[in-house]
């Protein structure tokens, strides 16, 4: 089988080594790939976000099978073109993509499903905000209705902070989604999706604040840690029934069935799981954990979600203990990034690449804002924590930055879910 994986993150890179030690996978390449995703797959020049193009380097490469990694070219439709020229694509369809695409349009879905999420109201004016703003808070939850590489959230107890974000977004032309707060911790649930059925994955937990102690702006996530040892047994279970099975079968019944990885970030409040958010692809850096325990063949499961054959598939394996991942971020991040810098230590076993490339006299350097994903795994969580830090200290970026205590609370027992 000829794989094709689009994008060029970390999320890409530990998709490209999962699927290069499968057997049955006979060519790899990545488009456009990093510095990482260079070492196991060929690098192939693409723009993710053009259906067309992605779906032409498809037919030219002779691919088998395209696994669409990022949420942009998913909601410009891309897994649409690539089905249309007739290759097998993991991603969901540009309608079905709206579940990420559109705050309302998930909410409107969730409402008709009969999924718990938090009160939500949508505001497109100037002139409605104010009299909004007080129908919410303390705290204030403030979104950009669309994508946002999840740096768009602000969340605060001043209803001044929440109003200049809110303007901020109304003023660059991007409706606002202004929410009730979710208390208790977080969680995150991957699902493979064919349409109607639907098989999970290992829960995660991942660190959204750019500083230690849940501190600083949102970014696009510093860490995360698989699996939740504070979690009740029967999580996953309730949350496909109470939250992910109903709103498949509604997107189905819509004419717009899901296709490939639904993503749905939960708060487990006093009330049971209530729904931040759904993505419609593989989260960063959640995938970066999860894959590190999966010990089913991937290629075999993507393929299977591609062509609508999960129900045949055996239950997922998974290996015990834990893994860990912390995110090694450049200077500036999540504001303007320093680029530009020499990375030693990528080449280390457990160092997935995001924003890098490589020079023209063959060092690596950094190329974005979140540059590298340090993977760690134990028996324990404890031991997937020093596993994961003992190799940041061994990597040197210029300037970087990373948060010192993912999985630190669930390490030490800290967390609890709700009664």
């Amino acid at each position: 089988m000829r794989v094709l994986v689009i994008g060029s993150g970390a999320r890409e890179h530990a998709l490209v080594l999962a699927v290069s030690g499968d057997p049955a996978v006979t060519a790899l390449a990545c488009a456009p790939g990093n510095a990482g995703t260079a070492a196991v797959a060929e690098q192939l020049g693409v723009e993710p976000a053009e259906p067309e193009a992605v779906a032409a380097l498809a037919k030219e490469w002779k691919a088998d099978l395209v696994v669409v990694g990022p949420e942009v070219p998913l909601v410009a439709g891309v897994a649409d073109a690539v089905r249309e020229a007739g290759i097998a694509c993991f991603g969901p369809s540009g309608a079905a993509a709206r579940i990420e695409g559109s705050k309302a349009f998930a909410k409107d879905v969730m409402a008709a499903a009969g999924v718990p999420t938090a009160r939500s109201e949508v505001v497109d004016t100037p002139a409605r905000l104010d009299a909004a703003l007080q129908r919410f808070g303390p705290t204030w939850v403030v979104k950009d209705d669309g994508l946002a590489a999840g740096k768009g959230v602000v969340v605060t107890e001043d209803i001044e902070v929440a109003r200049k974000h809110a303007l901020m977004l109304l003023d660059g032309g991007h409706p606002v989604l202004l929410e009730s707060f979710l208390d208790g911790p977080e969680a995150s649930l991957f699902c493979f999706v064919d349409g109607r059925t639907v098989v999970p994955m290992l829960p995660a937990q991942d660190f959204k604040r750019v500083g230690d102690g849940d501190t600083g702006p949102n970014t696009g996530g510093m860490g995360a840690y698989a699996p939740l040892p504070w979690a009740p047994a029967d999580l996953v279970d309730d949350v496909v029934a109470r939250v992910v099975q109903p709103v498949v079968d509604e997107l189905a019944d819509r004419g717009s069935p899901f296709s490939g990885l639904l993503y749905a970030g939960l708060a487990l409040t006093s009330e049971g799981p209530q729904v931040i958010e759904f993505n419609c692809r593989f989260g960063d850096p959640e995938t970066q954990v999860v894959l590190a325990l999966l010990r089913t063949s991937l290629a075999s499961v993507l393929y299977a979600t591609a062509t609508g054959k999960l129900a045949e598939l055996p239950p997922l394996e998974w290996s015990g203990g834990a893994a860990v991942t912390v995110v090694i971020a450049a200077d500036g991040y999540p504001g303007k990034p320093r680029t530009g810098d020499v990375i030693t230590g990528g080449e280390i076993e457990g160092v997935l690449h995001a924003g890098t490339r490589r020079r023209e006299d063959g060092a690596v350097i950094s190329a974005g804002g979140r540059v590298l994903s340090v993977v760690g795994t134990g028996k324990s969580l404890k031991a997937a924590r020093k596993h994961a830090y003992e190799t940041v200290e061994r990597v040197h970026l210029a300037g970087s930055h990373h948060r010192t205590d993912i999985a630190l609370r669930a390490a030490n027992g800290e967390i609890s879910a709700p009664a």
